[in-house]
């Protein structure tokens, strides 16, 4: 299955929304409406500080893993602490190597007596995250009955969270489930979690396939969201000329904060139908996914039909020729003929499964022609932007891109006919 589509790098600036992870649970309770706040005003350094305290204060008991001292920040409203309740619980699950607060005081927004606050939350996942993963939304503090102290009374503004292209994160809008095993985060709901033994030794085998294959050094570890609904994924931006409902599987890049394209690292999503399809074709789709975490950003530059042809040659060659499959559409395209490589505004669209097989063979011509590392090395010309891929098709392997795609459907005739 696809990443984000090939621009999503190039432009991660403008991806953010795939990265915007909420501070807290979302909450219907917000206060602030569909009206545009008042204009700020000089604010006290008393408030600045006693804002300043409860943030603090929060940060320090999610990472001490302290239910009680978390509560204290809380406006002694149920709703609320039972939805930041479960919030924390989804926290502790998680490894946490930072979990901080800042924020810039000119944000600071006055309501009547209480205050209205962009804060940005500093979240590592230890050893996941290159760098803490900065996102930003609003808070809102009343105070406290002892003079000059605060509370938190919302965490959620939808009208503003609307508007900045907040999607939070599934730990962040009910009850999450995780489970981990070597190099592995899996974040799971109770009604997906007994999914997860087969699930998670399947990603722990894909590490290693992947690694045998990949010629990039990486983490080695990788966060896979495996949930019982699609909320996650069809949140996230659909690929070239395709729907994400028909996706099994998606890669997707993390980046460090909403100003800060520095890529965190890149997890995948797999789709809830997928949970019960243990076995060896979804074992095939975690090595796609996979290699696109291996790969990481140095598929930027290239077209969607060499990142894609590489995830699909990698996530193979654990198997055996004759367990290879191709779907019959891709056999009768390529009797036709193929007139060219695929281009990346339609990869995705109705013929996907052929684009996803004349990729995949276009890789394997390369490398029965050139040798394993031969796709790798395109890929990294790409990336150097020198030239584009039909200059480099032709520099490097003395082809073109009509050649390659003619080559690719003799390989599958001659493979599956």
């Amino acid at each position: 299955m696809p990443t984000a589509p090939a621009e999503r790098r190039r432009t991660l600036a403008r991806l953010l929304l795939l990265v915007l992870l909420t501070g807290g649970l979302l909450s219907a309770c917000s206060l602030g409406g569909d009206d545009e706040p008042p204009a700020p005003g000089a604010v006290p350094e008393d408030v600045v500080d006693g804002l300043s305290r409860v943030l603090e204060r929060r940060a320090g008991a999610v990472r001490r893993g302290d239910r009680a001292a978390f509560l204290r920040q809380l406006a002694p409203r149920p709703e609320l602490r039972e939805q930041q309740l479960t919030h924390f619980e989804n926290l502790r699950q998680l490894p946490l190597a930072d979990y901080r607060y800042t924020f810039d005081r000119a944000d600071l927004v006055r309501e009547d007596d209480a205050y209205w606050l962009t804060v940005s939350l500093h979240l590592q996942l230890d050893g996941y995250d290159a760098v803490p993963v900065v996102t930003r939304n609003r808070f809102r503090f009343s105070p406290a009955r002892r003079a000059g102290a605060f509370r938190l009374d919302s965490l959620s503004d939808p009208a503003w969270e609307k508007r900045a292209g907040v999607r939070p994160e599934p730990w962040d809008t009910g009850p999450v489930v995780v489970r981990t095993g070597h190099g592995v985060l899996g974040i799971f709901d109770a009604d997906s979690v007994a999914a997860a033994p087969a699930l998670i030794d399947s990603v722990e085998d894909g590490i290693a396939d992947v690694s045998a294959s990949v010629p990039y050094g990486w983490s080695r570890s990788v966060v896979v969201y495996a949930l019982s609904d699609d909320e996650f994924l069809r949140a996230l931006p659909p690929p070239a000329g395709g729907a994400l409902s028909d996706l099994d599987g998606l890669a997707f890049p993390v980046a460090a904060a909403p100003d800060d394209p520095t890529l965190a690292g890149t997890r995948f999503v797999l789709h809830p139908r997928m949970l019960d399809a243990a076995g060896a074709e979804r074992d095939r789709l975690v090595r796609h996914e996979i290699t696109h975490v291996a790969v990481g950003e140095r598929d930027d530059r290239a077209p969607v039909w060499l990142s894609e042809g590489i995830a699909e040659y990698v996530s193979v060659q654990p198997m055996a020729p004759e367990e290879r499959r191709l779907v019959t559409s891709a056999v009768g395209a390529a009797a036709t003929g193929f007139r060219g490589l695929p281009r990346d505004e339609d990869f995705n669209g109705p013929g996907s499964s052929v684009n996803y097989a004349v990729s995949w063979w276009a890789v394997e011509s390369l490398v029965r022609r050139f040798g394993p590392d031969a796709p790798f090395a395109l890929l990294d010309a790409a990336a150097a932007g020198d030239a584009g891929t039909p200059r480099l098709l032709s520099q490097m392997f003395g082809t073109r891109p009509r050649e390659l795609a003619a080559d690719a459907a003799r390989l599958i005739l001659t493979t599956y006919s």
